[in-house]
């Protein structure tokens, strides 16, 4: 009978174990999921193409806002363009840039880059001569 007795409490107290270190791990998984779910990031654009092209747009969008930043078409490329570094929550989603150009010689070219926290994360390049090349180019946050 005392065997029996001691074995009960030994299935009682495991249960009690087993429930405890249950209920420790679902509140910690929680706890981590929330502080994870979005962060901010420096993001920067920019565009730069070769000696004596000239830039027409340059387009920016964030999550849903669109904002063409940069519209002349007389403005030579000497240096390039960049967008300065803006604060973006991963909550936005999705990033997407486009710039055109008039490219002189068959071999110019406009290049454009994100950066996101200081490291390049997309490049996107157009070669040739026209009057019109376009590049584009699309980051996700969501993407693994």
């Amino acid at each position: 009978m005392k065997q029996f007795y001691n074995l009960k409490s030994l299935l009682r107290l495991s249960s009690l174990f087993v429930l405890l270190f249950s209920v420790i791990t679902v509140v910690n998984s929680c706890k981590k999921d929330d502080d994870d779910e979005f962060q901010d990031h420096v993001v920067l654009f920019s565009a730069k193409a070769t000696t004596g092209s000239k830039l027409i747009s340059v387009v920016t969008q964030v999550g849903t806002a669109q904002n063409t930043i940069f519209s002349t078409p007389t403005a030579e490329l000497k240096e390039g363009w960049n967008s300065g570094d803006m604060w973006v929550n991963s909550s936005q989603a999705q990033l997407n840039f486009a710039a055109n150009a008039m490219l002189p010689q068959d071999n110019s070219e406009l290049i454009i880059t994100l950066m996101i926290d200081g490291e390049v994360v997309r490049t996107a390049k157009v070669t040739g001569k026209g009057d019109n090349k376009v590049v584009k180019l699309a980051y996700s946050f969501l993407e693994p």
